[in-house]
């Protein structure tokens, strides 16, 4: 190797070092929440819930956590996603605005997802059918009986995580100082937000292939399913830039669907997609106390803001607050949710508003 040659690796060798220290390595770990039931009335004697946290936790003089933060994942997704430059890289550094020296942030797996119980370890389709409720409850058995977190500066999420956050404002209204939904809508699943899940639902439940959740192979409608998320993912003009003729855009999605189906599984998927059926916060806003700022993007097809339900709905929120970031060069569609940079401001602001006396 010549040495000029050698010089330039060591060099980018530390810039992505550097990088990488911008904020601390997460800490992995795993919850077993016991005898959990669900919903449906079905049980698991143990639920396994995997987690990624950053900081450590602290507590005031009345054993009150001061500085936890939940941060919660879209479908088919987990903790992991967040740990990327475009969000970690923007809010858990020094100086950032979930700095990680001060903050204790939290990422877990839902159930279904990542590292946490899921179909494909070993159940298939026996697994309990599980809903957006029972996923909140195991976050927050994660929280209170696997970390020892009593009270949360600020709860919030991207998609299902955002969805989520509406559900935590209205289930545990004293929990947390302040909540922060991020690509969602407060009302139930419908339209074609509906429509999307069901053709995924519908092409795995009916695909011979699939057989009742007991197949050897992953069946073709997984790869229905993965064309579906990268249709919805995106705005129109990324997609046209990235795939500008016929056949570039068959490469462009075929090589994501052949991606997508080497560390994917149709259960998983199936049951991720099904969630959704029991998410309606709807009726329950009234019920949020903490201030609540809920942003959506102008180029989200999942949740078009010419819908104008957000704005409607914010209403009736005590101390909620709703922003639409409109489209730009910077703006990815439904995946604006993790671009931090689009919005960190906003969510500095709404832990100033939510200040306690502890200064967090």
């Amino acid at each position: 190797m010549k040495p000029r040659t050698a010089v330039l690796i060591w060099s980018l060798a530390l810039v992505a070092a550097a990088q990488a220290a911008e904020y601390p390595a997460p800490h992995e770990g795993d919850f077993i929440a016991r005898d959990f039931k669900f919903t449906s009335g079905a049980k698991l004697p143990e639920l396994r819930l995997h987690y990624r946290t950053l900081g450590k936790p602290v507590k005031d003089a009345q054993g009150i956590t001061q500085n936890a933060v939940l941060i919660m994942h879209g479908t088919t997704g987990s903790g992991a996603q967040f740990i990327r430059p475009e969000f970690a890289g923007e809010l858990f550094g020094s100086g950032q605005p979930l700095d990680a020296t001060k903050f204790f942030i939290v990422l877990p797996d839902d159930i279904g997802h990542g590292k946490s119980s899921k179909p494909s370890d070993g159940m298939h389709a026996k697994f309990p059918n599980y809903g957006y409720r029972d996923m909140v409850e195991a976050e927050y058995r994660l929280l209170t009986e696997g970390l020892g977190v009593n009270h949360a500066r600020l709860v919030m999420g991207t998609s299902m995580g955002g969805m989520h956050t509406w559900l935590w404002g209205e289930i545990h209204p004293e929990f947390m100082d302040a909540l922060m939904p991020l690509a969602s809508l407060p009302t139930q699943i419908s339209g074609r937000n509906r429509v999307w899940r069901r053709i995924v639902i519908d092409a795995i439940r009916n695909d011979p292939a699939w057989s009742a959740g007991d197949y050897k192979t992953q069946p073709p409608s997984l790869r229905t399913a993965a064309e579906m998320l990268w249709f919805m993912s995106s705005n129109p003009i990324l997609r046209q830039k990235e795939a500008p003729s016929l056949a570039g855009t068959d490469e462009v999605l075929d090589k994501f669907v052949n991606d997508y189906v080497k560390t994917s599984d149709a259960n998983d998927v199936l049951y991720a997609v099904e969630a959704s059926r029991d998410y309606d916060p709807g009726p329950n806003l009234e019920k949020i106390r903490a201030p609540l700022l809920a942003i959506n993007s102008a180029d989200d097809l999942i949740n078009p803001p010419e819908l104008g339900i957000l704005e409607h709905e914010i209403k009736r929120v005590a101390k909620g607050r709703a922003l639409v970031i409109p489209l730009s060069d910077k703006t990815r569609g439904h995946g604006s949710h993790t671009m931090a940079a689009l919005w960190k401001d906003q969510l500095v602001d709404l832990l100033k508003r939510s200040e306690r006396k502890s200064g967090l």
